[in-house]
């Protein structure tokens, strides 16, 4: 596929009050000089007041005024545009922020049930299991049981301007104004016979009007016009009439105070209580949400309300001010969140792309049955550039139909991280978690922790969701008589079989196209091993499921059929929360094995990839998505790129790895504390607290070349840092403590651990055994780091930088990689290594090789690399070329090329450096190197110019071929880029 705009290279900005418009526009002319082509932001439009990251927008059609106004916002737009810059925004097509009473469309679902006009942009089940639910929301808001909450006082009437609202907390919730009556009839007749009157004949109309408005419970069109045209004229008359009448006001007070009840008097609750059953919402403990909830969510995060995005009203009005940005050259690519939350990604793809191609065609793909496809856009050959949220499996390749340049870059991560690690010692540290742990989930295999962890999530949060689904099954085969004898327990047992089962996030059957090859074979293998993993479920049912996903159930009705599109699509949304929840949320904070393998899109049962694999896989890529983005670090990833590379280290030297855990265990053995007849922290826990802090610990201080193991103790913050991301891992992981139920004494005794373990005074022994060692395992970090990032900038795709990764990247998962940016240094950095014209290329790279723990190092390869992208954007988009590594250090050199006509340019980088330098604080110089050659193919230049160095380099012969010398490419840097000269 051809854009019509394709980025260069693209850096992530994450908006909030910290980081605005104005922010963004201040460093536009460094991203220029640093060599960014795009600047790739998350979402800015409205979010819920506070949001520090964005994505729980509550208002799709305006500017976030937390992040700037207009005026700051077209500002920055024009900085970019006057540099040739594009932008790509972030979209939230999925899901809707409703915290705070933020959301005005979520509001008036609130207010007016079903019969609200915006009652269809959610995924809300107006008639679901529990009948007492019947037309109303459950709102699981409250801290405590409802009766508790409303006798405490913590719900409180008032009115404001013709409305009644009801307060709790940091939420306002509407009264629907059918119910008006209940509040000013306790009083009414009294004061109606005490103010005869204009005033009075006026508010009896206001009330009858308002008793008269069309039934919440209706969704004719025509019922839903009125009552929203009706309501609103009764609040407007009621506001005027109180503003204009002492009588009425001094009335509507008393009734409020009324509810409420009189401070320090005795009170009944019964009247507050009927007016709150009589709402289309039903107020419930926080807890209830896991069993009773009756709208979608993304994932299981109550403040996220999932839209129906399927429903062409519901696209336009969700994008309409995206798309306007589109079309005036703001945005010139979009970046879509999670979506395989969709209901028909590929039908929601196809109806973007045509929207951006044409503003005013709003038709395509208006609903399953009349799907958008590339035959609508104007001109399919310059698609708008778009890229996806997806996490790919092992061997799932994404859908050549979606009109996308591909992804945001996880698999493209994990391939690269695992260039650096060392698969041959995969048995050893599998053995080494096994010991540290004593832990019998350190022996599971990571499909039965995965498994383990999806039924998990199932039962303990997300048990409502499935039971709606397999209620929903339940109706479908009560219509069909080959299918009735399925009991409602064991369709729903068997659901979460096939789900806790199921090898990919999701699958893409619609019922207007035949499923695909690969849909089938996914499906087959969920049904398979859920049949080997629940040997007392009858078979019968796993073949009727297996039948009904793959459309071989027979329809004989209409209705029939749309009951098993509607069961599919929602079967198929419903089993990527639970993946992301069992195995990201869950899993990847129990399986130790190796920590750099435990991530967003990765596989951490791949420990290792030979170069020849990693070869193949970007020559695919480059034939199939070379416009996808290379991302290495995300908001999302559970640890920055460079934590990851020096994890990775711990793959080469296991055995001192495990004499290292294994010392610092019994060193800190006398720091746990027993909560409940459990050591704090277990071992488990203790195992990857270790590891964070080998990836996560911060340079000393470099004046020099001196020692990388001086430096002063862990400053108070980081430790407060390592504190905050193991309460977070304690509660992913869901041992001892949780999210939904927190344990703080344990939480509290494992933070304390950790803050005794990092005091001198308390943890000096530890400290002097971990120091050195980590500095070791630091120092072989840096030349991974830099080899991975080389790898980014010239491999197949679009390389993509999260903020402030310019400089070593030691951030852990969110809100950690949140923290701001220091801009200012960083543009003094480029600064000089931009503006220091009497050091030439050899000199500087000299300097920043022994100063490289400050991380200018990191800056001065990105910059250099991008410039030679722009130098050469043929080459850069062209012919990925494998290239083979001879001699005695010939498996620790990974090359390749980049090519198109006379472009040429040869990518050549370490790995597994541990066995190569035995002193890591001697850099991968010359000797090192041996008779290791890298071999040019038949028809590759002779001479380079190395981009960084500025050496020029010669081939030599090997035998028919030529070749380059290892100890001539890292002489003097130990990374290359070469161009031909």
């Amino acid at each position: 596929m051809a854009f019509a705009r394709t980025p260069n290279s693209t850096y992530r900005l994450q908006f909030n009050q910290s980081f605005t418009f104005r922010s963004a526009h201040a460093i536009v002319d460094y991203l220029h000089a640093l060599g960014i082509s795009d600047c790739y932001a998350s979402s800015y439009l409205t979010a819920v007041p506070g949001s520090p990251h964005g994505y729980d927008v509550a208002d799709p059609t305006t500017l976030n005024p937390e992040i700037g106004t207009d005026a700051d916002y077209w500002n920055w737009i024009d900085a970019l545009s006057a540099r040739h810059m594009g932008h790509i925004l972030d979209l939230v097509p999925n899901h809707m922020g409703i915290a705070k009473s933020a959301n005005p469309w979520w509001q008036d679902v609130l207010e007016n049930g079903p019969s609200s006009r915006f009652a269809h942009f959610f995924d809300i089940e107006w008639h679901p299991v529990k009948a007492e639910l019947a037309d109303k929301l459950l709102i699981p808001i409250l801290g405590d049981q409802y009766g508790a909450v409303l006798e405490r006082q913590e719900l409180r009437l008032a009115y404001d301007e013709g409305a009644f609202l009801v307060h709790c907390h940091d939420n306002v919730l509407p009264v629907a104004t059918d119910t008006f009556s209940t509040i000013l009839g306790v009083h009414l007749d009294a004061w109606l016979a005490d103010h005869p009157g204009a005033d009075a004949d006026e508010l009896q109309s206001i009330l009858t009007s308002s008793r008269n408005l069309p039934s919440r419970s209706s969704r004719e069109p025509a019922d839903i016009a009125t009552r929203a045209r009706e309501k609103e004229i009764v609040k407007r008359r009621l506001a005027a009439l109180t503003a204009a009448s002492p009588g009425v006001r001094a009335l509507v007070e008393a009734s409020v105070t009324h509810f409420n009840g009189v401070a320090g008097q005795p009170r009944s609750f019964d009247d507050l209580d009927r007016l709150l059953n009589q709402q289309s919402y039903r107020l419930a403990h926080w807890r209830v949400a896991s069993e009773e909830i009756n709208y979608r969510r993304f994932f299981d995060v109550n403040q996220l309300a999932a839209l129906r995005m399927e429903d062409p009203s519901v696209f336009e009005a969700v994008h309409r001010f995206a798309l306007e940005l589109v079309h005036r050259g703001a945005a010139t690519g979009l970046r879509i969140d999670h979506v395989d939350g969709l209901y028909a990604p590929g039908d929601y793809l196809r109806r973007l792309q045509a929207h951006c191609a044409n503003p005013e065609d709003s038709q395509h793909g208006a609903n399953p049955e009349n799907p958008a496809n590339l035959s609508n856009l104007s001109n399919p050959s310059n698609l708008f550039y778009i890229v996806v949220e997806k996490i790919l499996d092992a061997g799932e390749q994404l859908s050549r139909d979606w009109p996308v340049a591909g992804t945001t870059g996880y698999e493209f991560a994990a391939v690269v991280n695992n260039l650096f690690v060392d698969r041959r010692n995969a048995r050893a540290l599998e053995d080494i978690a096994a010991r540290f742990s004593r832990d019998r989930r350190e022996r599971l295999s990571f499909a039965d922790l995965a498994y383990r962890s999806k039924k998990q999530i199932m039962h303990e949060t997300m048990s409502g969701d499935i039971n709606s689904l397999g209620h929903q099954l339940n109706l479908f085969s009560e219509r069909n008589r080959h299918f009735r004898d399925f009991t409602l327990y064991s369709l729903i047992s068997t659901i979460k079989e096939v789900i806790a089962c199921f090898p990919v996030y999701r699958t893409y059957v619609v019922e207007h196209e035949p499923v695909s090859e690969h849909d089938r074979r996914y499906i087959s293998e969920a049904i398979r091993s859920a049949k080997r993993r629940a040997p007392g479920v009858t078979s019968l049912v796993f073949d009727f499921i297996e039948r009904l996903l793959l459309k071989q159930t027979p329809v004989s009705t209409p209705e029939a059929g749309g009951d098993r599109a509607r069961f599919i699509g929602k079967f198929q949304q419903i089993t990527s929360p639970v993946a992301a929840k069992g195995i990201e949320d869950t899993a990847l904070y129990v399986h130790g094995r190796l920590l750099s393998l435990n991530e967003v899109g990765a596989d951490p049962t791949c420990f290792g990839l030979d170069p020849s694999a990693v070869h193949a896989w970007l020559g695919e890529r480059q034939r199939q998505w070379p416009s996808a983005l290379s991302a290495t670090s995300t908001h999302d990833t559970k640890r920055g790129e460079d934590v990851r590379a020096r994890i990775n280290v711990l793959s080469e030297i296991p055995d001192a790895w495990k004499a290292a855990a294994l010392k610092w265990r019994a060193l800190n053995r006398r720091f746990k504390t027993d909560v409940s007849g459990a050591l704090a922290p277990d071992p488990n826990e203790e195992y990857l607290l270790y590891q964070t802090l080998v990836g996560a610990w911060p340079f000393a201080p470099s004046t020099g070349s001196g020692s990388p193991g001086d430096g002063p103790p862990p400053t108070s913050e980081f430790v407060e840092r390592i504190c905050a991301y193991m309460r977070k891992a304690l509660r992913e992981s869901k041992a001892h403590t949780s999210w939904l139920s927190p344990d703080e004494e344990y939480e509290e005794a494992v933070q304390r651990f950790v803050r005794t373990i990092l005091d001198p005074r308390r943890g000096g022994p530890f400290l002097e055994a971990f120091v050195p060692f980590q500095a070791r395992v630091a120092e072989l970090g840096i030349y991974n780091g830099l080899a991975q990032l080389l790898v980014k900038l010239t491999a197949p795709g679009i390389p993509d930088f999260y903020q402030g990764t310019e400089l070593w990247d030691l951030n852990l998962v969110d809100p950690d990689n949140r923290r701001p940016v220091d801009y200012a240094r960083r543009r003094e950095i480029l600064d000089a290594l931009t503006c220091r014209r009497e050091v030439n290329d050899a000199a500087m790279a000299a300097e920043l090789l022994t100063r490289r723990r400050d991380g200018r190092i990191k800056m001065f390869v990105m910059a250099r690399a991008l410039g030679a992208r722009q130098r050469l954007p043929h080459a850069f988009q062209g012919e990925y070329v494998p290239m083979q590594t001879a001699g005695g250090r010939a498996d620790s050199v990974f090359a390749f090329a980049r090519r198109d006509g006379s472009e040429y340019a040869v990518t050549c980088v370490p790995r597994l450096l541990a066995s190569v330098i035995p002193d890591p604080d001697a850099p991968p110089l010359g000797a090192a190197w041996l008779d290791t050659r890298v071999i040019l193919p038949a028809d590759a230049p002779t001479s380079f110019r190395d981009a960084f160095t500025g050496a020029t380099i010669e081939a030599g012969r090997e035998g028919p071929a030529t070749a380059l010398a290892a100890a001539t490419l890292f002489e003097q840097l130990p990374v290359a880029l070469l161009v031909a000269s």
